[in-house]
């Protein structure tokens, strides 16, 4: 059977309720003085925990791009590459390193606060002012693939409300509609707005993408503060909208901060996307120009001498063989079997015989060669 621990209690500050002070001291302007003294040590307290917390965000963030970029240094098999690697993944050692630290300190901090004695700040606290849900956190490591099941049944069903959300600006309206929808308070919708963010600033939408991303950054701040309480998301949701209202000015600059590189972070994938896109696209319309032997006519018509390139504008088959004759056989093989390869030049082309076409057929670079040797005899 399970006993109830009652050495919480031994420490206990009480300083508010002693009655026993000098007669010439005012008892109640010592009262508020030590009352004012211990909020402002409790404040204290609670701002180094944040400042812990962000910057244990801020490291996992910069562990999570070093460790993207290693992905796509790996990919690559250039020299250059190779060495940027390496730079990259020394960075990546002293950011998990760094992040050690980081959660070593916040661990500490946590343990040191739950040492800190009660008082009557502590133990009387409004009995609504916050959700509790009795659901213990998540302590099992999820699989990849059982993460990427878990948001797509997720975004299945809540979509539409996600998207609601991500539409609310004022802090009243973000509140109850959380306070109306509880179950969207989590990891899944904050991934859920990032993609959004993304995808508005890839069509464009600027606006609309900076309006989705403040209310993402509201989802992480939650989310982060879940992290340092270490309670679950929707038991605690309140407590930001509540510090986020009294315009507390370093956590309202801490929260402007963050959303501003946020933004800066979305622009930045949208035109990375972009790009990648356009790659795509070009290499699609490439792939459709290769000619028979697997060379672009683009790119060999540009590599051809200026002279040759004229011939083709002009399609003038005389003019090629005048500038055939005239450069070196060997660099004129090398360019004709080119622009053979590409589909520039179509040797021994009988598609006109066969439809009753009176058109001639075009000659290779040997026959072409072999007219100029016979027009240099006569």
């Amino acid at each position: 059977m399970s006993r109830i621990d009652y050495s919480v209690w031994d420490h206990i500050e009480v300083s508010d309720d002693e009655d026993d002070t000098h007669p010439n001291i005012d008892t109640p302007s010592l009262f508020r003085w030590r009352h004012q003294a211990r909020v402002e040590r409790m404040e204290e307290y609670q701002k180094k925990g944040e400042d812990l917390s962000k910057a244990l965000s801020e490291c996992r963030r910069k562990l999570a791009d070093t460790q993207k970029k290693i992905q796509e240094l790996t990919i690559s098999a250039s020299g250059d590459a190779k060495t940027d690697l390496n730079k990259v993944q020394a960075e990546e050692k002293k950011l998990k390193k760094e992040e050690r630290e980081w959660v070593k300190k916040l661990e500490d901090h946590n343990r040191e606060e739950k040492k800190m004695p009660w008082n009557v700040d502590t133990l009387s606290k409004d009995g609504f002012s916050k959700s509790i849900v009795n659901v213990k956190p998540e302590t099992t490591e999820e699989t990849e693939e059982e993460k990427e099941q878990k948001h797509k049944t997720f975004v299945e069903k809540y979509e539409k409300q996600i998207k609601h959300f991500g539409m609310l600006r004022r802090w009243d309206d973000s509140q109850k509609y959380l306070s109306d929808h509880p179950h969207l308070v989590c990891e899944e919708t904050a991934n859920y707005l990032v993609i959004m963010c993304i995808d508005l600033e890839v069509e464009e939408k600027h606006a609309l993408m900076e309006q989705v991303a403040h209310q993402t950054i509201v989802m992480q701040f939650i989310l982060e503060l879940a992290k340092s309480l270490k309670v679950d998301p929707r038991g605690c949701f309140r407590q930001f909208f509540a510090k986020i209202k009294t315009a507390d000015q370093q956590y309202q600059e801490a929260f402007n901060d963050e959303l501003e590189s946020f933004k800066e972070r979305v622009r930045g994938r949208a035109k990375i996307r972009i790009e990648k896109a356009m790659k795509e696209y070009e290499e699609e319309e490439r792939q459709k120009r290769l000619g028979p032997g697997g060379l672009d006519p683009v790119e060999v018509y540009e590599s051809l001498p200026p002279e040759m390139q004229k011939c083709f504008d002009e399609k003038d088959i005389q003019m090629l063989q005048d500038v055939i004759s005239k450069m070196d056989p060997t660099e004129a093989k090398t360019h004709m079997k080119r622009c053979i390869e590409s589909g520039l030049w179509v040797p021994n082309a009988k598609e006109g015989e066969e439809k009753g076409d009176d058109k001639e057929e075009e000659p290779t670079y040997e026959e072409i060669k072999q007219e100029q040797e016979e027009a240099k005899k006569k």
